[in-house]
């Protein structure tokens, strides 16, 4: 995407400076919606047409198949939720094209929370929608700042680095079915 923005006119930047740029913190927490953070994509990179932006910004995800599997094969014996940091493009992009949105008992998206991970009002929100009982609830991410942010609150959790791993730590913690 970097070097997309800058083939199109934007200035060379790493990647903190361009999601700053664009308002990406905003986008996630629902305060920019999609068309609004593709008009600053515009603004930053003024030669790229506005199609091609939006595609390369929706064809960043690939999803983890085995993660997936593992999921619908936890869903008849647990309760498995959604806690994405991520905005109103990807998620419907996701919906559309992978069936996010009915993956698991119920999803949480930062944008709609108002909030993101690892702000501690977002777990907060989880446990009230979903009924989670904190001492019970295992949490996943890829991110260990989300990982703490869970475990203060009383969640058990798992730092994803690979399927295997998180297998296993599943199993650890009597997560039935994930075998």
């Amino acid at each position: 995407m970097l070097d997309f923005l800058f083939d199109h006119g934007a200035p060379r930047m790493d990647l903190p400076s361009a999601l700053a740029r664009i308002g990406l913190h905003e986008h996630e927490t629902g305060r920019l919606d999609g068309a609004g953070l593709m008009q600053r994509f515009a603004a930053l990179a003024p030669r790229a047409p506005l199609d091609a932006l939006r595609q390369h910004w929706l064809g960043m995800f690939t999803p983890h198949e085995d993660m997936i599997r593992l999921a619908r094969q936890v869903m008849p014996h647990h309760g498995v939720y959604l806690l994405s940091n991520i905005g109103d493009l990807h998620w419907e992009y996701l919906a559309l094209e992978h069936g996010i949105d009915g993956l698991g008992h119920g999803a949480l998206p930062s944008y709609r929370a108002g909030v993101m991970k690892p702000d501690a009002a977002i777990y907060a929100q989880a446990e009230r929608r979903f009924g989670l009982n904190p001492a019970t609830t295992v949490f996943i991410d890829d991110r260990v700042e989300n990982i703490e942010a869970a475990r203060a609150r009383g969640w058990h959790g798992i730092v994803h680095r690979n399927f295997n791993d998180t297998r296993e730590a599943l199993l650890r913690l009597g997560v039935g079915a994930a075998a």
